[in-house]
């Protein structure tokens, strides 16, 4: 198992070797994956990074938990338990802001 965010103990996936931040994430990518299987999403990615950028200057990179196509739309989704951070809450608008991405908070 490796180690996340505030020293969180990782969860690895099934046979995937994804290592997630939570059981709740690990748990979301299951659910993610039986969906892609019945084929109600497509083209799943774990842990996408989008570096944002403001008049040519890295700020940031934002890590998206899971990223897919639903309906013809990409989905771009963070499986939060804790209470949000100060420092997520600056990303999520920044990704709104720089990228014109809403990011699908699951609880």
């Amino acid at each position: 198992m490796g180690t996340g965010p505030a020293g969180q103990v990782g969860h690895p996936g099934p046979d995937d070797g994804f290592v997630f931040d939570s059981k709740a994430e690990c748990g979301r990518y299951h659910e993610l994956k039986i969906l892609e299987r019945i084929r109600e999403i497509s083209d799943l990615q774990v842990h996408v990074q989008f570096p944002i950028e403001v008049n040519g200057q890295r700020i940031c990179v934002y890590e998206a938990d899971f990223v897919y196509q639903r309906d013809g739309k990409r989905i771009v989704e963070d499986v939060k338990g804790a209470p949000l951070t100060a420092l997520y809450r600056i990303k999520k608008k920044l990704v709104k802001s720089c990228l014109g991405i809403d990011i699908l908070e699951i609880r």
